[in-house]
């Protein structure tokens, strides 16, 4: 049986509601945009709301572009607590009375500015042995996992309370704000949990090019349609390289293309946005050949068939 072709490409932006998983937001999407080419970007827990990009039709092929962006997040943390999910939905392993004051949080606080390893919680979606942490978490059961170099960019700490406060954090790829949260606490030695998440930012996409679902529920089908970005716009910090259509073409069938004879320069390693015209056709990479010749390379195509 044929598969159901797509009806759009390119990625919207989800406002992501309390209470639901990535994989039921993307879900609803389905039925939404009636398609069946539609992934996420990365997960955000039921609790954690916010920014959630979400590719659809030919642009899930920018998925792992994508996850490697930098995020933004606005957390609670609450001291004096620890839990086995190390959020405020796990189950209570320890309390503390004993908060230690404003100045002492700080200083612990800005000390995880930088540079940081993390070992990745066991509630994660995270594989060992082809098995998820979380899966064998909710089993009773514990694995060791290896520490990950992550960076916090900016930390900015507000004292709501004596044992909550609230962190704006600037981070790379891959960072639990949970685990920040609970290594903070561990570091003042009375423990903490994260008990709100808000994802601000993904990229270059913030909560102002965000739909809820509910927003969404509002349109009609075709004026949903309307709706996502171009899959382009997820590259819009690289340099663009026009082909002209012959050579695009031989772009699109896979060939490396000498850069003297399409007139670019292109570092080697460098990615850039091939295009013809306002075609978007993919992405290509500056290389070498065996020659010495300095060449482009087809990194990931997004367009289908043939231009005219």
């Amino acid at each position: 049986m044929a598969k159901k072709p797509d009806t759009v490409s390119g990625v919207i932006v989800i406002d992501k509601h309390e209470g639901v998983t990535s994989f039921r937001i993307i879900s609803i999407l389905k039925k939404m945009f009636d398609m069946p080419t539609v992934g996420h970007t990365g997960t955000l827990d039921p609790l954690a709301t916010g920014v959630l990009p979400v590719l659809l039709g030919r642009a899930v092929k920018a998925s792992d572009y994508v996850m490697a962006q930098d995020k933004r997040y606005v957390a609670e943390m609450k001291l004096g607590l620890t839990t086995d999910t190390e959020d405020i939905t796990g189950e209570v392993l320890t309390k503390c009375d004993c908060v230690p004051d404003e100045a002492a949080v700080r200083e612990a606080i800005a000390s995880f500015v930088g540079e940081i390893s993390q070992v990745p919680p066991m509630y994660s979606a995270i594989k060992v042995n082809g098995q998820k942490l979380v899966d064998i978490a909710r089993e009773g059961g514990e694995v060791e996992r290896e520490a990950r170099q992550v960076k916090i960019y900016s930390i900015d700490a507000e004292m709501i309370s004596p044992d909550t406060w609230k962190l704006d954090v600037a981070c790379s790829k891959g960072t639990y704000i949970r685990t920040l949260c609970a290594d903070i606490g561990k570091k003042l030695g009375c423990g903490a949990v994260m008990s709100a998440l808000r994802r601000t930012q993904t990229g270059d996409f913030t909560l102002a090019d965000a739909y809820s679902i509910e927003d969404l529920e509002k349109y009609s089908f075709e004026e949903r349609l309307k709706l996502p970005l171009s899959t382009e716009s997820l590259f819009s910090d690289l340099r663009e390289v026009q082909l002209p259509k012959f050579f695009a073409n031989l772009y699109l069938a896979g060939s490396t293309l000498l850069q003297k004879k399409v007139r670019v320069s292109v570092p080697h390693g460098e990615m850039v946005r091939i295009k013809y015209g306002k075609v978007f056709l993919g992405l290509g990479v500056g290389d070498v050949n065996s020659d010495g010749d300095s060449v482009i390379k087809v990194e990931k195509l997004f367009y289908l068939g043939k231009v005219q």
